[in-house]
């Protein structure tokens, strides 16, 4: 194979991965089959006492081989996704099922290898819009992205 030649993953092991992600899912939060392909962990942080707004969805990823773009590092729709996700678990965990109306995803660094952290939160909690943001890290905790979103919350 000549040194320029694109590097191919691991088809035994994707084929591994895509089988227990398929095994395993089922269609409900947190083990939907694209978050189980993603790998996505997922952890609730309580609000504090002083601000009922500071409640954190926190999923982390490990940056694999089926996630990597061309260039070697995460896949910006990788990020993005589950960026969109830390912030759809915790509308749907505080007030039921919402939607994403718009969302804007600001790219700083690429993540080469190693677990990724995104975690999802209001920055402005209403009745029936809210205005949410994901951070993405990378496994020395820097910053890599950052998503703004509007969402749609469910009806009470």
């Amino acid at each position: 194979m000549a040194e320029d030649a694109p590097k191919k993953i691991d088809e035994a092991g994707a084929r591994a991965h895509f089988e227990e992600a398929l095994g395993g899912h089922a269609q409900a939060f947190e083990t939907f089959f694209f978050a189980r392909m993603l790998g996505l962990s997922f952890e609730y942080l309580p609000a504090d006492a002083a601000d009922a707004d500071k409640e954190v969805c926190r999923l982390t990823f490990p940056v694999t081989d089926m996630l990597r773009n061309p260039q070697g590092s995460l896949h910006g729709g990788a990020m993005a996704s589950a960026m969109d996700i830390s912030m759809g678990h915790l509308v749907n965990k505080v007030a039921g099922p919402g939607a994403t109306i718009e969302m804007k995803v600001q790219f700083m660094r690429p993540v080469m290898e190693g677990t990724v952290t995104c975690e999802g939160r209001f920055t402005k909690r209403g009745r029936s819009m809210s205005f949410m943001e994901s951070r993405l890290t990378g496994p020395d905790g820097k910053l890599a992205a950052l998503a703004t979103a509007t969402w749609k919350m469910p009806k009470v």
